[in-house]
């Protein structure tokens, strides 16, 4: 066999065979059929024959079928397309549509109604209560943790040891911004800085 003579495309039904080894008069249908010479068994020649007949006249329908949907497709999209219509639209349709689909299903349905019976049963209620009743415990705590903390922080602000601490900070800021102070013209004419009471 010659190489220039071979069928390079692996797809076709002649491929690895020279292309003069095939007679032209014979159809592929046919050499495909005679190739293998051993049928089914309880198939007769004439049964076989027959059904890749049947067999041919299916495959040009489907064929025919999918060239008439591939021109049906293209003619529904030039219609979307002069409608407007693009596949955004059209997804948001149909999740709009799937959506009511869920709502209306009986198991969405039975799901809700079950909630619904738990929403309303003792034992739900009881824990809603216990909840309730453990929040506002909790926020009494809190609020009284709080206060408790401020009166402690007021009680040592007004301690002499805090107090003595103040005092030793007011001189040592006196003394810093006085120096300051004095040069910059910052200092009050009483002698005092206008900050003596703002908080460290």
């Amino acid at each position: 066999m010659d190489s220039a003579n071979q069928d390079i495309n692996l797809n076709s039904p002649k491929k690895g065979l020279g292309v003069d080894s095939l007679d032209a008069d014979v159809p592929v249908e046919e050499a495909a059929g005679n190739a293998g010479a051993t049928l089914p068994p309880g198939l007769t020649e004439d049964e076989a024959d027959e059904l890749r007949l049947e067999l041919t006249k299916v495959e040009e329908e489907i064929q025919t079928l999918r060239q008439v949907l591939s021109a049906k497709e293209r003619h529904a999209g030039e219609l979307k397309r002069r409608l407007g219509l693009t596949p955004l639209n059209e997804l948001k349709q149909n999740l709009s549509k799937g959506w009511q689909d869920v709502q209306t299903s009986t198991a969405y349905l039975s799901a809700s109604a079950t909630l619904e019976d738990i929403s309303r049963s003792d034992a739900y209620k009881k824990t809603q209560e216990t909840l309730s009743q453990a929040g506002q415990m909790t926020s009494a705590a809190l609020s009284t943790v709080g206060t408790a903390i401020s009166r402690k922080l007021g009680d040592m602000r007004n301690s002499p040891s805090f107090r003595s601490f103040e005092d030793k900070m007011e001189n040592i800021k006196h003394k810093v911004v006085g120096a300051r102070g004095s040069s910059d013209g910052l200092q009050s004419p009483t002698g005092t800085n206008s900050q003596d009471h703002a908080p460290f």
